[in-house]
């Protein structure tokens, strides 16, 4: 938190870690002294396919890596963060199970509603109506990346 206001204060724009356009208030304190203008550039994975749940895996499959398997137990910024973003007993669990060498358990025990807040995954009208709540977010811009194809579906769901 004190690199985010620290950011606010000094610089033009943000890359945050992670982002929900749903939990805006985790960060607002930081956000304080922002300067008019301050640019938000925030990342989403991006997964479109039909079956939510397999659009979801590739994100529960990062997430569980970094909340279970970065830093270390005492200190894990991806862990503390999506504590801070309401889901602390299961940021735990995944950090426990991952430490206990249980990765595939530990990437089941990522909530789906949490790789969903800040991911892009489904079926693309889904995708295009969870575009409009990012574009109503602090977000000055989304920033995505994947095959040429991807790019141009999500050009034309934005549009």
């Amino acid at each position: 938190p004190k690199n985010v206001a620290q950011t606010a204060r000094i610089a033009d724009g943000w890359l945050p870690l992670y982002y929900s356009p749903y939990r805006e208030e985790v960060y607002a304190d930081q956000l304080v002294e922002a300067k008019p203008g301050f640019e938000i550039s925030a990342m989403a994975l991006v997964n479109i396919n039909d079956n939510l749940e397999e659009a979801l895996y590739p994100v529960k499959a990062m997430l569980g890596l970094y909340i279970g398997g970065m830093g270390s137990k005492s200190r894990n910024f991806h862990k503390e963060l999506m504590a801070r973003m309401g889901f602390s007993d299961e940021a735990e669990e995944i950090q426990a199970l991952f430490m206990a060498g249980k990765k595939d358990e530990a990437i089941a025990a990522v909530p789906d509603q949490f790789a969903d807040e800040i991911s892009l995954s489904g079926p693309k009208d889904r995708i295009r109506e969870k575009i409009v709540d990012w574009k109503n977010s602090s977000v000055t811009s989304l920033l995505v990346n994947g095959d040429v194809n991807m790019l141009r579906d999500m050009a034309e769901l934005a549009l």
